[in-house]
């Protein structure tokens, strides 16, 4: 594991126009005919990754955080030894698996206040807490959302 602090460049170094990531006349735009109208409102946004445009800033951005939080975890198992970082994994995954609010709520989009505390963003207000992707999505009833969520 090293202590990298910045991303990796994940850009190839050379370019071809033959693989298009969207309309084929305007590689980065939606592609609406192929793709529908937008996204699903039962996709979980905050597992998504890929960024919707080919930028290569975007990407980098994307990557940051992971990057800062595998630095931090590697540090911290330097200093206290293996037993930190996993215990520090354990308590993100128990918040992450066991909190769940229905979309209504913006609970797929929102991170609970127990997981800003464990990544340290509780002091932080970032462009993603304001605007949280959700204005497009289509607006699930709760009882279609219960009935998925157990399985009914």
């Amino acid at each position: 594991m090293s202590l990298r602090i910045i991303p990796a460049d994940p850009n190839p170094s050379t370019f071809t126009h033959l693989r298009t990531a969207g309309a084929p006349s305007a590689p980065g735009l939606h592609d609406t005919l192929r793709a529908g109208v937008g996204p699903s409102p039962y996709d979980n946004t905050r597992t998504s990754t890929a960024p919707s445009s080919g930028h290569p800033l975007e990407a980098r951005l994307k990557a940051w955080e992971e990057t800062r939080e595998q630095l931090r975890m590697e540090t911290l198992r330097r200093t206290y030894g293996m037993a930190e970082p996993i215990r520090r994994g354990m308590e993100l995954k128990i918040t992450r698996d066991g909190e769940w609010r229905p979309m209504a709520l913006a609970g797929s989009a929102s991170t609970s206040i127990h997981e800003e505390i464990l990544t340290g963003r509780d002091d932080m207000i970032t462009w993603e807490d304001v605007y949280t992707g959700e204005e497009t999505r289509a607006v699930v009833p709760v009882h279609e959302e219960m009935e998925k969520k157990l399985k009914i």
